[in-house]
């Protein structure tokens, strides 16, 4: 082998002679290039370890042979034909090539050939040096899918997406027949809820199956990508009719609403989606998603669980969230805000036992502003924590003036979002409140909702815990609406339960709600709670309140939420009818 290699010395590259011919040999064996020499007629004459180890031939099968028994069949006659072409041209070629190694896999390499001439310029031999590139390959190809998927779900992640939906509406400009395409935004009904109650790994499980269940109602050309913590995007293509789009995303709903199980535990979760239609809505994917956005949120204000199509009128919404953006920040430093007040009666003494208080808002370019539009808002931007301290204050306000009017064993429940609730100052700004206007926590009592409770952290155990030592009374609002069960919440230090107007309203005419409120009122009373019934409207619905066991109600059959004046009005007015005092 010595003698061959150094035959293959270059005249030209004296230096070379000044080193021993066994360290060239050394050299040739351990480089970790695969090395492969051929005569002039481009047979192979020699080899090295590393060609052996990368294409599992060895030496003694391949001398004698035509490189071409590496050939993959990924490369046409063209490309070797412009390989040799340069090769003749220029004394050498490099590029990336595809082999197949003696396995029949098939795998790239950089491969740099070179043509080996005398003193006269005459080709004696050609050597082929090349690297493995399959490893890098791989690094290469799994960082091209973490650039374009995502990386739990595995679809498409947001800048595929757009890369995808761009290209589909260049070729979609100037076809020789109209083309019709829908893109669907999806949100996650109550997610945030699974997560909080159920922890962030089930929901990561959760958008998994998800995925998968969308996936399975795709062809090939279709796009599903996940564009952010709980939204997905969809693009239906070529659609003959909007039907279609209508069709499909019942298809969606109905899947997704099926119970999925993990870790032994049935979840049930809906979706609200928006639908746009190309070119109808827009010819830009920022447009179509940001139409089909709004359209979903158009679907998730008006029932959830359901789609919607986009329409003009919704460009109209944006108007009004940027108005009012601007008026309740202004609101909020100007503290433009009221608090009207509902009584709640105790069923078997017929007295007012304390009032709920809820703020109110009319602006002077919005009019009346429901707090079902800017309480929301407010919780979604984070302008929630000053407002609730605003609410805090004005209650204080208001028993000031129930004291005053010689009310003052009259308690006022305040609403806490549980946003505000998991701030670290909410104690603390709580506390300032009421040693600013010299109040006791004793009248007032807090409400928190089934999800600010159910956060079982022990952080959140030890506010409430606070909450009650310091003086408040405090009630779980709208019980029934989220996941809780009545034995969990004994854990927590709770005077009173609310049960959620949406049973109260059908307790009548459905058998399966009145058996649930049964059972609350019953379980909660094992649980040395109180019960107060919300929305009762009829004198039916509380009748059948009392036959239970209800211990307080409220709603429109007694009173609708008044301001203060009225609110005085109707105290005195109860105490004459009733003939007692608060």
């Amino acid at each position: 082998m010595s003698g061959k290699l150094a035959s293959l010395h270059l005249d030209k590259y004296e230096s070379l002679s000044h080193y021993p011919d066994n360290l060239i040999v050394k050299i040739f064996e351990n480089v970790t290039e695969g090395i492969m020499i051929t005569d002039k007629q481009k047979k192979i004459i020699g080899v090295n370890p590393a060609f052996e180890f990368v294409t599992g031939y060895k030496r003694e099968e391949v001398v004698g042979k035509d490189p071409s028994i590496l050939q993959s069949g990924v490369h046409d006659l063209n490309f070797y034909l412009g390989m040799w072409k340069g090769l003749h041209e220029h004394g050498i070629w490099q590029g990336e090539i595809w082999n197949r190694r003696k396995t029949g896999d098939l795998y790239p390499e950089w491969l740099t050939i070179m043509a080996v001439k005398d003193n006269e310029e005459n080709i004696t031999n050609y050597c082929g040096i090349f690297s493995d590139l399959s490893e890098r390959k791989i690094v290469e190809d799994e960082l091209e899918k973490r650039a374009l998927r995502d990386s739990l779900t595995d679809v498409c992640n947001r800048f595929a997406f757009l890369e995808r939906m761009n290209a589909l509406l260049e070729s979609s400009v100037g076809m020789s027949k109209p083309v019709y395409h829908a893109v669907f935004f999806l949100d996650l009904d109550r997610f945030k809820h699974v997560n909080d109650m159920l922890g962030h790994s089930t929901g990561d499980l959760l958008l998994v199956e998800i995925a998968k269940r969308i996936k399975s109602l795709l062809k090939n050309k279709d796009i599903l990508a996940r564009y952010g913590g709980d939204e997905f995007v969809i693009t239906l293509t070529n659609i003959v009719h909007p039907r279609e789009a209508a069709k499909f995303a019942e298809q969606v709903i109905r899947i997704i609403e099926k119970p999925i199980k993990i870790n032994e535990q049935e979840i049930f979760v809906s979706t609200s989606m928006g639908i746009s239609i190309y070119p109808n809505d827009g010819h830009t994917t920022e447009e179509l998603v940001n139409r089909a956005d709004k359209a979903m949120t158009f679907s998730k204000e008006n029932g959830r669980n359901g789609f919607a199509f986009y329409f003009d009128d919704l460009n109209t919404d944006t108007k009004r969230v940027l108005l009012l953006d601007t008026e309740i920040r202004k609101a909020i430093d100007n503290r433009d805000f009221t608090l009207y007040y509902q009584p709640k009666i105790c069923v078997k003494t017929n007295t007012i036992i304390g009032v709920e208080a809820l703020v109110r808002w009319t602006n002077d370019k919005l009019g009346f502003v429901s707090p079902a539009e800017f309480i929301p808002y407010a919780e979604e931007t984070g302008l929630i924590i000053p407002l609730s301290e605003i609410i805090f204050q004005l209650a204080c306000d208001g028993h000031t003036v129930l004291a005053s009017e010689g009310y003052n064993k009259l308690p006022i429940a305040i609403n806490v979002s549980s946003i505000h609730f998991q701030q670290q100052s909410f104690l603390e700004s709580i506390q300032k409140i009421l040693e600013k206007n010299n109040a006791s926590a004793q009248n007032f009592e807090i409400e928190v909702t089934e999800r600010t409770v159910m956060n079982s952290a022990s952080e959140t155990i030890s506010k409430l815990v606070k909450l009650k030592q310091l003086g408040f009374k405090l009630s779980i609002d709208d019980f029934g609406t989220g996941y809780s069960s009545l034995s969990y919440l004994v854990r927590f230090p709770l005077d009173v339960l609310k049960i959620d107007r949406s049973f109260i309203q059908h307790i009548c005419s459905l058998d399966d709600k009145q058996a649930i409120v049964d059972a609350i009122i019953q379980m909660a009373h094992r649980l040395k709670m109180k019960v107060v019934a919300e929305g009762a409207e009829s004198a039916q619905q509380v009748e059948l309140l009392r036959t239970m066991g209800c211990d307080y109600i409220q709603g429109y059959y007694y009173s609708k939420p008044l301001p203060m004046n009225e609110l005085l009005e109707f105290i005195q007015f109860w105490e004459i009818e009733h003939q007692g005092r608060v």
